[in-house]
């Protein structure tokens, strides 16, 4: 039977048979394809689709997250690609969109909505029922989480450098911390424009249709939400024990440590395990 879906843009996608050849353009739904048993499905990826480790370095490259080649993704013939609107470029994906191509964009906000994103995923790729424990699993480690919340730890999550950039509470790396035993301090606090506004040094303009939800600020900014934890994943930005220093400097009363950015950022499968080592993560720090 014909299957007839919408992805996170509300846009109609149809399929009459599971799709045999996937592009996946996010390096979390990279990892979701091979979970719910269909790896060998994928003809595509980019150079940051490193995961599960030694079982993609056969699939061709097609180019970054944000630096797509539509040519060599056209040349695959896929039937399925996959995206996401925040990780991809938004020209590239219109381009593929125009040459009638099947291109799935997400954009889950929460834990919740990437487990949601990964059973949709199994259903797409007619899985499901091979897919049913570790949908499971999702489910009752993200219940585990929502039912055991304690009083959030403080946490500064920094997720680049130079300027130094954090996020808010409308974003899934805010939920995923927050399911982990953390609170955001900057749970609150959007995006200004233009920079100088950010960093308080100027009268911020309207936004528009402008994303707000990766403000940039000062280290004094931060000093003054009284972070108890400052968490340094390693990525977007690999932050280094040099980075770590510079914290430890203009923080001295958090604690300073360094997590996997994939449990924070990748959503779906990655979850399943990720958030209790990150709630683990949390709970040393305390």
């Amino acid at each position: 039977m014909p299957l007839r879906v919408y992805d996170d843009r509300r846009r109609e996608l149809l399929f009459i048979r599971p799709p045999r050849r996937i592009v996946s353009l996010v390096p979390s739904d990279t990892l979701n394809v091979f979970a719910v048993g269909a790896g060998d499905r994928l003809v595509g990826r980019t150079r940051y689709c490193i995961a599960p480790e030694r079982r993609v370095e056969a699939i061709p490259v097609v180019g970054g997250t944000k630096d797509v080649d539509v040519d060599a993704v056209v040349q695959l013939q896929p039937d399925l690609i996959l995206a996401n609107q925040e990780e991809n470029s938004r020209v590239h994906l219109e381009q593929l969109a125009r040459m009638d191509l099947p291109v799935f964009v997400a954009f889950p906000r929460t834990v919740a909505d990437g487990l949601a994103h990964l059973a949709r995923l199994a259903r797409i790729v007619g899985t499901e029922e091979r897919s049913r424990d570790l949908l499971r699993n999702g489910l009752e480690t993200w219940r585990a989480l929502t039912e055991e919340q304690r009083p959030g730890v403080a946490t500064f999550v920094p997720i680049w450098m130079e300027p130094l950039m954090t996020i808010n509470g409308d974003t899934f790396i805010s939920d995923s911390l927050v399911l982990a035993g953390g609170r955001n301090v900057f749970a609150d606090r959007e995006r200004r424009y233009p920079l100088q506004a950010d960093v308080g040094a100027a009268e911020a303009r309207p936004a528009g249709d402008r994303d707000t939800r990766y403000p940039r600020v000062t280290f004094d900014e931060v000093a003054g939400r009284s972070p108890e934890i400052v968490l340094l994943p390693d990525e977007p930005h690999p932050f280094s024990e040099v980075d770590a220093r510079v914290f430890r400097e203009r923080l001295p009363r958090a604690k300073i440590a360094f997590c996997d950015g994939r449990d924070l950022s990748w959503y779906g499968a990655q979850s399943i395990d990720g958030l209790p080592r990150l709630r683990a993560l949390i709970d040393s720090l305390r």
